[in-house]
């Protein structure tokens, strides 16, 4: 169990099936006060958000129960974006932070993140102590030592606060009509109330949460109603958060979307003409398209590429002391402002651009040419391993040899769903297909 529970961003799975069980979370909560109370004292506090996912409630009550058994104080958040958890956790100088979400998942899966008191993210070796925990005895804490739990009202308020002081002083929105889909998610009330209190005309999405509509038809992960709003308004720029608000995707005023490579480049480009850009390196996963590479290299500054996970980029950051960096898929992590991806506070640094640059959104969002690139997902059964079969193995070489001078090939396991992701990038779109596909139609077999 130990060396399961965990993946590359928590704990996570379907609700009601291991290891998201009230029953696991609770034992989690247990193991994580025992770990973060080791001296005995009382006055160890966690705090604690989520999504809008049915299940929220009930991880919230047991790790809740779990935590203060052991003597942990819970203050309660409810629905907030995850880069607010973080932030929090400081700012009430808890020692750790929990987030309840799977992110951009369908609303039957669900997480929980850890977060240390410093507000970044749990490191490996952290979790594989819970881990340990979970699986051993946890002695709880005395009757007279159980911890208390405590709902906190204006964490919301607080977060907006903060994301509002990273806009330059003066600035305002006035003029921008701006599409904001908040995934029927974390941020369905705090991202419009920024806009809106920053002067823009906002025109909401997906800000209607039932528990089970989460990403569902909107957010990061499905933006086209978001693109047909923008058309059918006349909106000047669209801004796509997922489910826990911690990715985001751009739209430009024809609903053209802009991944997080193309936003990054064009921070990269401001922070270091404004001499911002610290250690003239951005931090990047290996799902990074190489047009971005190039894009750097053409400017002098480096591309540092990661291990796919936005906290492999912010630790990368954090070892070379640089403060930018991300994911393709939108997380944006800036350490000058924020421990982790904030899609709010990336979206708003966009609109910061448009309104110093007083450039379209689509000038600002093609800062180079992407290389050709496709990415595709197999799903496979649990206790399956497709990729150590033969067959795939012989494909994988073949590709390889194919390529060879010509693109790149990047083929490895989803740490928070049962998927092979299979990407190549190549100049020749003939090429790029047969080679993705051909690994595809081997792993499927395998699968």
């Amino acid at each position: 169990m130990a060396d399961k529970l965990f993946g590359t961003d928590g704990v996570r799975g379907k609700a009601n099936s291991w290891p998201m069980t009230a029953d696991m979370a609770l034992k989690i909560g247990a193991a994580a006060g025992r770990y973060f109370r080791n001296d005995g004292s009382n006055g160890h506090r966690v705090v604690i958000g989520k999504d809008t996912r049915l299940s929220g409630y009930m991880f919230e009550n047991a790790l809740t129960a779990g935590l203060t058994s052991t003597g942990m104080n819970v203050f309660l958040l409810g629905p907030i974006p995850t880069p607010a958890v973080g932030l929090l956790t400081t700012s009430i100088r808890a020692d750790v932070g929990i987030m309840i979400s799977a992110s951009h998942n369908p609303h039957h899966d669900n997480g929980i993140k850890f977060f240390g008191p410093d507000g970044f993210k749990l490191s490996d070796a952290a979790e594989a102590e819970i881990s340990a925990l979970v699986a051993s005895e946890i002695t709880p804490a005395s009757a007279g030592n159980i911890g208390r739990a405590k709902r906190i009202d204006d964490g919301r308020f607080r977060y907006a606060e903060r994301v509002k002081a990273t806009v330059p002083a003066g600035m305002r929105l006035n003029g921008l009509k701006v599409v904001i889909d908040c995934a029927n998610g974390a941020a369905y009330k705090v991202a419009p109330e920024v806009l809106w209190e920053l002067g823009a005309t906002v025109i909401p999405v997906g800000v209607a949460p039932d528990g089970t509509n989460i990403n569902e038809g909107c957010g990061s992960t499905a933006p086209q109603s978001a693109a047909e709003t923008i058309v059918a308004h006349g909106a000047d720029v669209g801004i796509c958060l997922d489910g826990d608000a911690d990715r985001v995707m751009i739209l430009d005023e024809a609903g053209r979307v802009a991944d997080g490579d193309q936003l990054m480049a064009l921070m990269a480009g401001r922070w270091a003409d404004e001499g911002r850009l610290v250690g003239g390196a951005l931090v990047a996963t290996v799902m990074s398209n190489l047009g971005l590479e190039r894009y750097l290299d053409g400017r002098g500054l480096r591309l540092e590429r990661t291990a796919v996970g936005d906290r492999y980029v912010v630790e990368a950051m954090r070892r070379g002391g640089f403060n930018l960096g991300g994911e393709q898929s939108g997380h944006i992590v800036m350490t000058d402002f924020a421990t982790t991806g904030d899609g709010l506070l990336a979206g708003l640094q966009f609109l910061c651009a448009m309104v110093q640059t007083g450039e379209k959104a689509s000038a600002l969002t093609r800062s180079f040419e992407t290389v050709p690139q496709m990415l595709k997902n197999v799903k496979f059964g649990q206790g399956s391993d497709p990729l150590s079969a033969q067959a795939v193995q012989l494909a994988i070489a073949d590709a390889e040899g194919k390529l060879a001078g010509k693109g790149r090939l990047l083929i490895r396991k989803s740490g928070t769903e049962p998927l092979v992701r299979v990407m190549a990038e190549c100049e020749d779109p003939d090429l790029l297909s047969q080679v993705v596909n051909g690994i595809v139609a081997e792993v499927e077999k395998a699968a």
